[in-house]
């Protein structure tokens, strides 16, 4: 699978409200382990977990990133949950995953997490 070739970070993503979509995380798993390696930042979001719906809880999402030892979040792209926290969290993990292969290098970039908040265009 020539998507995870050079990958410098992977987001795996299960929706909140499709208990399939949770159960298909192991073979997406094994995906990336064995196309960009065991080593690549990873990071697990359960998406819409603003939704009354909700079919995967956030013990079960808790659990499998325990399991896999990355980080896990909830979000909501539509309310703009944890969107941001999403990808600072796997840049700074590509970053210090780089640092540390680099003897010397400095960061190239600064996270700024106190950006004002507010809702994209596209899901309003």
């Amino acid at each position: 699978m020539t998507y995870f070739k050079n990958a410098m970070g992977i987001v795996l993503m299960y929706d909140c409200t499709d208990e399939n979509s949770f159960d298909n995380l192991r073979y997406w798993i094994s995906q990336v382990k064995l196309h960009a390696g065991e080593n690549v930042p990873t990071v697990l979001v359960g998406n819409k977990c603003d939704r009354p719906d909700k079919r995967v809880s956030t013990e079960q999402g808790e659990t499998l990133a325990r399991e896999l030892g990355v980080q896990f979040f909830e979000a909501s792209a539509k309310d703009n949950i944890n969107v941001q926290e999403v990808f600072y969290s796997l840049v700074k993990a590509i970053e210090h995953k780089r640092l540390g292969e680099v003897p010397g290098a400095r960061a190239s970039f600064r996270l700024n997490s106190s950006q004002q908040r507010s809702k994209s265009g596209c899901c309003k």
